[in-house]
């Protein structure tokens, strides 16, 4: 088992914890996990070690909600998020962990961007249709950018979270088309992982102490959900989507 303090096992646990409970209720909340990993682990390590985690929670996830989610949008992201993650592995497979690190920074920050420019369009947009060219456009760059994000850093969770909001699902529709992206893009990120040395035998047993954690997570979430209404959803995604993006940063 990988040398770590007490301290570190809480704040894992609390991270894996986080990891459960965004898959099931309060999408953008695992931005912490990120941040938490990152520090405690080598950069690189650091996202082996939550992807394992983050299917676990992405079981649940569709277990939970897998009748609720909307194919047509799921179907137009396919192409672009497969090249960003064909990018991010590409990068990872060349950059040092001071290099990733940073990278991971510069990315956030044009997550926050994007999501409050995002806001601002959609709230004197209201009422106007969208058009198939305006919806490729836009699952084009949130796919790519989404599939970059998650390959380097497990983090689409900010640039995905917003794609989803902006296209007006119900709490269900929202997180039953969130658990489909998540299980297939991260089991499609497992073999890159390998291949990149970022699962190993150390990363592996982190995983074996912290599932329980993600589990009840995934659980309080789950009730969490019934008692939410839509508006609450829909600030709590976008607090959470911009305090965890910030907090990456610090």
């Amino acid at each position: 088992m990988p040398e770590l303090s007490v301290l570190a096992w809480v704040l894992l646990a609390i991270a894996a914890l986080l990891v459960g409970l965004s898959k099931t209720a309060l999408p953008g909340s695992n931005t912490i996990s990120v941040a938490i990993f990152a520090a405690l682990l080598p950069a690189k390590e650091s996202t082996g070690a939550l992807l394992v985690l983050l299917i676990v929670g992405d079981m649940f996830a569709v277990w939970s909600y897998r009748r609720h989610a909307s194919w047509p949008v799921l179907r137009r992201l396919v192409p672009t998020v497969l090249a960003g993650l064909v990018l991010g592995a590409l990068f990872l497979a060349v950059a040092s962990d001071a290099e990733v690190r940073r990278v991971i920074g510069v990315i956030l920050l044009a997550v926050i961007a994007l999501t409050l420019v995002r806001r601002h369009l959609i709230r004197h947009r209201q009422d106007q249709p969208e058009t198939k060219a305006r919806q490729h456009l836009q699952s084009g760059i949130y796919g790519t950018l989404g599939g970059f994000t998650t390959m380097v850093a497990n983090a689409a969770g900010p640039v995905m979270s917003m794609y989803f909001l902006a296209s007006r699902f119900s709490v269900r529709t929202f997180l039953g088309t969130a658990a489909w992206f998540y299980c297939v893009v991260n089991l499609v990120k497992v073999p890159f992982s390998v291949s990149l040395g970022l699962i190993t035998g150390q990363t592996l047993l982190i995983n074996a102490a912290l599932v329980p954690a993600v589990v009840a997570g995934a659980l309080t979430g789950r009730a969490l959900v019934a008692k939410m209404n839509q508006s609450l959803f829909d600030r709590l995604v976008v607090l959470l989507t911009i305090g965890g993006a910030i907090y990456l940063l610090i």
